[in-house]
């Protein structure tokens, strides 16, 4: 087969849709036949078998990811003056949350697991700070052992944005789930998505999980009346009942997304110039579901040229640039760990829709830049 005989985009958005078409729009017209679109059974039915999943007491929809950490740290009580330190090497919602609260983001490196290095977490500690939000990226969880420790030792909250982690497990406990809240988004193109914007907020603290409900409703309590000052976010109806769908084949899904990991590395592990995540069950402490498919690659301009021509679809996470190259928000910060991981980073093709064939194409289209 040749390069034009073949497309594969790195993320097929009409798949969402289509892969699942009569049971989605069952659900989504038993919805609007019922008029019952805000805060609903449907929604109150996700949020249960959502906390049940990851094995947390309470989770909350709200509008979308970047609400989810700004209630969150609202709710944890993060305020003007206080420091939250996090990754570079995460979008700009994360940073962009904590400065939406009043707070400074304080960013630090990632190590080479290209996860938040506990050891450069260490180093940017002040007075000041109050949390350690630890980002975890890709469907991989960070060290939380070591991050935890760090955190009780001087005293910080532990909050998560594990946007792109639903399912993936340190030590067996879900992330998510180690800090005083963790957020997931439901973007379509994340592990659990919906056909627009939406998130959630889980915590196990009773006290922090009556303000998150106050937060995201208008400050309006179970009887509906206004108690605090709140936002209008929340997660609607019509996207719960599909995501509440989707969650139930959601333990395929991420057996799928292993699989396809499984075959990347067995195509790709012997090419000297890459780098690839960990293969599923490479470290028994951590349980990977790959949201993305990012590796290291020296010749990462030619190569990814290469797989453009080749019919394949690849991205530079974050348009290539980490939250601390961002100067005109006022970020001076050297962290040539993360730089140097942002000038070699490029994500391969990892989605619901690709076959084992489709991984075979992208398999022997790198395999034929290097000569191999």
């Amino acid at each position: 087969m040749t390069a034009a005989e073949r497309s594969i985009p790195f993320f097929p958005y009409s798949q969402l849709f289509l892969a699942r078409e009569e049971e989605i729009l069952a659900v989504m017209t038993d919805v609007c036949r019922r008029g019952a679109y805000i805060l609903q059974q449907e929604c109150r039915d996700f949020e249960a078998n959502l906390s049940n999943f990851m094995g947390a007491k309470h989770a909350f929809g709200v509008a979308n990811g970047t609400d989810a950490i700004i209630i969150g740290l609202r709710a944890a009580g993060i305020k003007a003056g206080d420091e939250v330190i996090l990754p570079s090497h995460t979008y700009i919602a994360t940073a962009a949350a904590v400065h939406m609260v009043g707070a400074t983001p304080v960013l630090a490196e990632c190590g080479a697991d290209h996860m938040l290095d506990p050891e450069d977490v260490l180093r940017r500690i002040t007075s000041r700070t109050r949390a350690i939000m630890p980002v975890q990226i890709n469907g991989r969880t960070c060290d939380m052992v070591a991050l935890q420790e760090i955190a009780d030792d001087h005293g910080l909250l532990v909050c998560e944005d594990a946007a792109q982690a639903l399912g993936s497990k340190f030590d067996g406990q879900s992330a998510g789930t180690f800090g005083v809240f963790g957020t997931i988004s439901f973007y379509p193109a994340k592990l659990l998505g919906c056909f627009g914007d939406g998130g959630a907020i889980v915590t196990n603290d009773d006290m922090v999980a009556e303000k998150i409900g106050l937060l995201r409703d208008h400050g309006r309590n179970e009887d509906g009346v206004v108690v605090a000052w709140g936002l209008n976010s929340r997660l609607d109806n019509l996207h719960a009942a599909v995501l509440d769908l989707k969650l139930k084949f959601f333990r395929e899904d991420i057996a799928r997304r292993r699989e396809i990991a499984a075959l990347y590395q067995e195509g790709l592990g012997d090419v000297d110039d890459l780098v690839l995540p960990p293969a599923p069950d490479a470290d028994p402490r951590h349980f990977d579901v790959y949201q993305n498919y990012e590796l290291e690659a020296g010749q990462r301009s030619e190569l990814r040229e290469h797989l453009t021509e080749s019919g394949i679809g690849t991205i530079i996470q974050w348009a290539g640039t980490p939250v601390h190259q961002f100067k005109d928000l006022g970020f001076t910060d050297h962290l040539p760990k993360t730089d140097e991981f942002f000038r070699r980073c490029l994500m391969l093709p990892m989605n619901m829709a690709l076959s084992d064939e489709d991984v075979s194409y992208v398999v022997a289209s790198v395999r034929r830049f290097y000569g191999k």
